[in-house]
């Protein structure tokens, strides 16, 4: 039985990962795919410091790139409806800090 390349490895580790962020996203656990964006960054840099793939290994580096694509797209999709909503909340945020520092700012008297 031959061992498979490690850099094949890593591509299967990192979509490992993209595979627990897509189930991360599905079951809003915002702060898990956070945690998992860093392991996955992490694995990146990894790979980006390895060696070649034979032929046959690029091949199924495809099939991998394919799923972490698709984990990737669905992320995305399912990220997006969270994302809008911080938006309207950081939004509601800055509209309520301008008013209360507008009606409610300390009131200096000087002295005649």
């Amino acid at each position: 039985m031959t061992t498979p390349n490690p850099v094949l490895q890593q591509y299967q580790a990192i979509a490992a990962i993209s595979n627990e962020m897509a189930d991360a996203a599905l079951d809003n656990h915002w702060e898990r795919l956070v945690d998992l964006g860093q392991r996955y960054r992490a694995a990146v840099d990894v790979l980006r410091e390895m060696g070649e793939l034979t032929e046959a290994d690029r091949n199924a580096r495809r099939e991998l790139l394919n799923a972490i694509l698709r984990n990737d797209a669905r992320i995305r999709e399912l990220a997006h409806p969270e994302l809008r909503r911080l938006r309207m909340l950081l939004g509601t945020m800055k509209r309520q800090q301008a008013v209360l520092q507008a009606y409610c700012s300390p009131v200096i008297y000087k002295e005649e």
